[in-house]
C-alpha cells in the first residue's frame, strides 16, 4: 500500500501530462499541433489554469502514446472515471480466452521453455519444458516471500539463476540498460523503479550500472548461457507483445519463446522431455 505524506499532495494533471511531453522530448507547440489543439490552452492545462475535458486529455494520451494504465492514473487526476480495464489474468470471462490462447502458445513451443510476464517481468505462465530445464537450476518457482518470481530479478539473486549465468556480466548490464531505457522513455511508475532499484542493490552489482549509459550498444543476439556441474544449456529468446486495445493487464503481457542456440541444447531441451 502507498503512503500518502502530511502536506504531500499527488501530482495533478497538468504536471503529469507535462512530464510525459518531456519524456517524449516534444515542446507544447509540437504536441498541440500534432494533437490539433491550441497550444495556449495546453500551456494553460500544465500550468493549472485549465481544466481539460475528457475528450482532450484521452487525445492528448493518444498521442503521447502514454501506456492504458497512466491513461486511467490522468484521467483520475483530472476527475474522471478511468476508462480501461485492468483484469488480473486469472479472472474469468474474456482474459480466459486470452489465457486459453496463451497456454496453446506455451505448448506448441515444446520442448522448449517459453513464458508470460507481466511489464513488469512478473512471472505468469509457464510452459512444462520451462518448469524441467529451469527446475534443475532453481528450487522453486515463488519467492519465499510470496511475490510471483521476476524473471530478471531472479537473474541478478545470488540465491537464484546467478551463480549459473555463464554470461551474467553481459547479460545482466544489458538488462540494467534496458531497465533505464524503458524509465527514460516514460514517467517512471513505482514499480519499475523499485525493479531497478532492487537489482542494483544485489551484492556484486557494478556501481557503474546505477546510471544510465546512452553509449551502451545493446547486443542483436544476446544468449542466456546456463551452466551447472556437467549441465551445458545456451538458448535465444524471442519476445512478443500480446495487445489489447482496452485492458492495461492484456497490452502489457509479454510472451517470451526461448530456441536452442546450439545443437547440444536442442538434445538436452528433448532428452529432457523424453524423461517426462
Amino acid at each position: 500500500m502507498r503512503e500518502r505524506l502530511i502536506g504531500v499532495r499527488e501530482p495533478g494533471v497538468g504536471l503529469l501530462l507535462r512530464q510525459w511531453r518531456v519524456a517524449r522530448r516534444l515542446s507544447q507547440l509540437a504536441l498541440a499541433t500534432e494533437a490539433g489543439i491550441s497550444a495556449r490552452h495546453l500551456g494553460f492545462v500544465e500550468i493549472g489554469r485549465a481544466r481539460p475535458s475528457r475528450e482532450m486529455l484521452l487525445l492528448l494520451a493518444e498521442t503521447l502514446d502514454v501506456p492504458l494504465r497512466e491513461r486511467n492514473a490522468l484521467l483520475a487526476a483530472a476527475g474522471y472515471a478511468p476508462v480501461y480495464r485492468d483484469t488480473e489474468i486469472v479472472a474469468p470471462g474474456q482474459i480466459a480466452r486470452i489465457r486459453t490462447a496463451l497456454a496453446y502458445i506455451l505448448e506448441k513451443h515444446e520442448p522448449f521453455p517459453a513464458l508470460v510476464t507481466d511489464r513488469h517481468w512478473n512471472l505468469l505462465m509457464s510452459n512444462r519444458a520451462c518448469r524441467r530445464v529451469f527446475g534443475l537450476f532453481l528450487e522453486s518457482a515463488a519467492r519465499r516471500d510470496g511475490r510471483p518470481l521476476n524473471t530478471v530479478s531472479v537473474c541478478f539473486d545470488p540465491a537464484g539463476l546467478r551463480p549459473f549465468i555463464a554470461n551474467w556480466d553481459a547479460l545482466g548490464a544489458a538488462h540494467v540498460q534496458q531497465l533505464h531505457r524503458e524509465m527514460l522513455a516514460g514517467v517512471p511508475g513505482e514499480e519499475s523503479r523499485a525493479l531497478l532499484d532492487e537489482l542494483l542493490s544485489f551484492p556484486g552489482v557494478p556501481f557503474a550500472w546505477r546510471r544510465f549509459d546512452p553509449t551502451a550498444e545493446m547486443p542483436l543476439l544476446l544468449p542466456l548461457d546456463l551452466k551447472k556441474g556437467k549441465i551445458r544449456a545456451t538458448f535465444l529468446s524471442s519476445f512478443t507483445s500480446f495487445s489489447m486495445p482496452h485492458d492495461a493487464t492484456q497490452r502489457g503481457l509479454r510472451i517470451e519463446c526461448m530456441y536452442p542456440a546450439d545443437a547440444g541444447t536442442d538434445a538436452f531441451a528433448r532428452a529432457l522431455a523424453a524423461e517426462g
